[in-house]
């Protein structure tokens, strides 16, 4: 793969604020990659940037691309991205961290790169790199119907205290999943009577909890679909306690604990995310052992818990504190780190749900991502042109696979 030039510039993600974007030109062709940003962040994530900010980053990274040019690269599979990354860490030896978004954002390019000279799609040379090749399942979709937490905090008044309150169809095809949860959506959006829409393209509401799972209800009846939250605890949770802003009240670990689970059960919640604060491996396991003991298969899923970290996975599976975990390639900032949570996943049987974050772009290498590495969940959001982008992708792959 022999680079012609490698330009770095600024653009704005969803939320008008800035990141990188990097141009990558070899003989095979121009390609592109953007970086997002996440809003509601793990304390174990990598930084996004250099400590002295995007514009540092910005800067190096100009540096470091300029030396590229008339280079050669041989990367034949996914982990030959490392003769890449093993420049950038000597270069950054000198001159400082790059940060994870940078990490993402030139992996990014450089596989999309790396498949088109194999004449293989991202997923395909992903896929035949980890799956040798198997033929991929297609995910399914989790869109994000009301906003709450740090997504909606802009938001003038009230708003429920969890951050998202998530549609999940269970349809035969990724495709006709996706036109579910467009009509939940708008039907909702008619329930309501609201235009307001939060960083991922939510719903506003200033609806409670209770409320607004009474109104997942309706929906999961009328459209036959299933009903998820991404609770980030750790968002309001403060000295010991959670501190609830929408009804004004406190709980300690065990009423939080006690009061997940009795929204598991009354609402019948397939998905739990991050119920408890990210540190609280054992109040993880507490729900996980009630959902055991359920009629109903539910996900309690790891975000800030484990921060698509390897070594926070690795605990969160010892200490059976999570059947499913969320996947974010930023947040590790190494695509050889997610290629290692992946493979450990599957090992241990937890269910991987690739995520976007609210900061997005118009970059749809997620839906490549998620179908290479055989994800079973792909978290989008439902409305706005950067979440409906990656969906397109992965409706386009599957219908090239039919």
């Amino acid at each position: 793969m022999f680079i012609k030039s490698c330009d770095v510039s600024l653009i704005k993600n969803s939320r008008k604020e800035k990141t990188i974007q990097v141009v990558l030109n070899t003989y095979e062709g121009k390609f592109v990659c953007s970086a997002p940003s996440g809003k509601s962040k793990g304390k174990s994530e990598v930084l996004s940037y250099h400590v002295k900010g995007i514009g540092h980053s910005l800067k190096m990274l100009k540096v470091f691309c300029a030396k590229l040019k008339h280079k050669n690269f041989l990367i034949k599979k996914l982990s030959d991205i490392k003769k890449l990354t093993e420049v950038m860490h000597r270069f950054e030896a000198h001159h400082g961290k790059f940060g994870g978004n940078v990490f993402y954002v030139m992996e990014g390019v450089f596989l999309k790169a790396a498949a088109a000279d194999k004449k293989l799609e991202l997923w395909e040379f992903i896929n035949d790199s980890v799956n040798n090749g198997h033929k991929p399942k297609m995910p399914t979709a989790v869109g994000n119907l009301f906003g709450g937490g740090l997504h909606s905090n802009t938001l003038p008044g009230k708003r429920p205290d969890f951050q998202e309150f998530l549609l999940i169809p269970n349809e035969k095809t990724f495709s006709r999943g996706v036109t579910v949860n467009y009509r939940a959506y708008e039907y909702a959006r008619w329930l309501l009577k609201t235009l307001r829409r939060n960083d991922e393209g939510a719903l506003a509401t200033s609806k409670t909890n209770e409320e607004s799972l009474e109104v997942m209800v309706k929906l999961s009846k009328k459209f036959k679909i299933r009903i998820g939250l991404d609770i980030a605890a750790s968002s309001f949770y403060e000295n010991g306690y959670y501190k609830y802003k929408n009804k004004d009240l406190i709980r300690d670990k065990t009423d939080q604990v006690d009061y997940i689970e009795r929204l598991i059960l009354k609402f019948g919640i397939f998905y739990v995310e991050d119920p408890m604060q990210e540190e609280d491996f054992s109040g993880f396991k507490q729900i996980m052992n009630t959902v055991k003991d359920y009629k109903k298969k539910s996900l309690i899923v790891g975000d800030d818990l484990t921060t698509t970290n390897i070594r926070l996975v690795r605990r969160a599976v010892a200490s059976d504190s999570m059947n499913a975990m969320v996947i974010k390639p930023n947040q590790i900032g190494s695509i050889l780190e997610v290629a290692e949570v992946v493979r450990y996943c599957k090992r241990h049987k937890i269910i991987m749900i690739f995520s976007h974050r609210s900061g997005e772009t118009m970059d749809d290498i997620l839906g490549d991502y998620v179908v290479g590495f055989g994800g079973h969940f792909i978290k989008t959001g439902i409305y706005g042109r950067e979440r409906l982008i990656k969906l397109k992708r992965v409706m386009d792959i599957e219908r090239s696979l039919r």
